[in-house]
């Protein structure tokens, strides 16, 4: 609606996981570092944790595409919230594909179906990952311990599969509970919200791949949206599209401080009557 007004080619804060709109602020790129390193030195697990809408879905996203082709199937599961043989007989479809005959979805069944199959992928030179996002919301101990149990089929010594957990902190004291899946962790990460000077440079980033050529937010937004977002990228990304919607209603030339702390006001912020 807005993208002609701004001259940009299209909608810069998108919530959406697309890695051209990936910015490298510092926690971001050390997580990246490090799930490269457990994916490509084949370890069997990997933690990346932090707050909501801190960018944790987008950081996976681009994992998979970075990570070489060796590094193959990649399962990123958005809906973690099975039972262990439901869990289990989605990754064996996954994985392994769908054949074309009946499955009973028996964990025994799908067990054998993924063993079979990370044992294939192994002798061709590749290396699964299975990526589970929102894994916060797992509250069944035996889906946690399925995945767990999935670490044992190795090849060459080596597990078959790397595990990325993907979820917000509430993660970290379910994995303190369960020594024995937290121990095969071979790498955790902690993302964390934009600094002052992040938080500037991800907006000018967004801007830049939307194909802005002018300068939108006045220099004195920049400090505001940050107090007003607290450096969480999906507020930031919410605050600023409604206030480039409202400036092009209101034929503003450039977004200022006021503009955002009034869009926020009657927008965004939820005022108890």
């Amino acid at each position: 609606m807005y993208e002609s007004y701004w001259h940009l080619k299209q909608k810069p804060f998108e919530n959406s996981a697309d890695p051209r709109f990936y910015f490298p602020a510092e926690s971001h790129q050390a997580a990246l570092l490090k799930l490269r390193y457990a994916i490509e030195n084949r370890r069997g697990g990997a933690l990346l944790a932090g707050g909501s809408g801190t960018g944790k879905t987008l950081l996976a996203g681009l994992l998979r595409q970075i990570v070489g082709e060796q590094f193959s199937p990649f399962v990123h599961l958005v809906f973690p919230q099975m039972s262990a043989a439901e869990l289990l007989a989605y990754l064996a479809e996954e994985l392994a594909g769908s054949t074309g005959a009946s499955h009973n979805g028996a964990v025994q069944e799908s067990i054998r179906r993924i063993e079979r199959f990370l044992a294939e992928n192994s002798q061709q030179g590749r290396h699964a990952v299975v990526a589970v996002d929102e894994a916060h919301l797992i509250d069944d101990a035996q889906t946690l311990e399925a995945l767990r149990l999935l670490l044992n089929f190795e090849s060459g010594g080596r597990p078959g599969l790397t595990l990325l957990l993907v979820g917000q902190t509430g993660l970290l004291p379910t994995l303190e509970r369960m020594p024995q899946l937290d121990e095969r962790l071979a790498v955790k990460c902690l993302i964390r919200r934009f600094t002052e000077q992040e938080t500037a440079g991800y907006v000018a980033h967004r801007l830049k791949v939307a194909g802005a050529v002018q300068t939108i937010f006045a220099p004195d937004s920049l400090p505001a949206l940050q107090r007003l977002t607290h450096g969480v990228a999906r507020q930031i990304n919410r605050l600023c599209d409604l206030a480039l919607l409202i400036g092009f209603a209101e034929e503003r030339r450039t977004i200022d401080a006021a503009q955002l702390e009034a869009v926020c006001q009657e927008l965004v912020a939820v005022v108890p009557e």
